[in-house]
């Protein structure tokens, strides 16, 4: 079990690892706080927002599907799809951000940090399955 857990935390680490790598190269840092909000770009505004409540109606969607008479492998592999499909909504969106509209890379950095306290942790992960370890 400890095993497929670093597992989840290597995934984690790449995935926000591979953000904070593009919004460095790609991001222009200078204008992060010159976000300006008009009709026209209104929508970008909504995609963290978007992000945030798909991810997590995602995450605990597919966490409803764990059986209780359902193996602690059985368990922990079901938490990490749900773990790795909550990030890659978030990560989408940070991209999205950093390429449809790079205005509001504040809202992508918010989303990355975000990301980063989603960190899968060892305690809450036998919480949330209901393993005694």
């Amino acid at each position: 079990m400890d095993q497929k857990i670093k597992t989840l935390k290597v995934i984690h680490l790449a995935l926000v690892a591979g953000v904070a790598l593009a919004f460095t190269i790609l991001g222009n840092f200078k204008t992060i706080f010159d976000m300006v909000i008009d009709n026209s770009s209104l929508l970008y505004a909504f995609i963290p927002a978007i992000a945030y409540v798909a991810s997590n109606f995602m995450f605990k969607n597919m966490l409803r599907k764990i059986q209780k008479d359902a193996s602690n492998e059985e368990k922990l592999a079901i938490y990490q799809s749900a773990s790795i499909a909550r990030w890659a909504i978030i990560e989408g969106a940070c991209f999205l951000i950093l390429i449809l509209k790079p205005d509001f890379l504040l809202l992508g950095v918010i989303l990355l940090i975000y990301l980063i306290l989603l960190a899968p942790k060892k305690v809450q992960i036998l919480q949330t399955l209901d393993i005694r370890n």
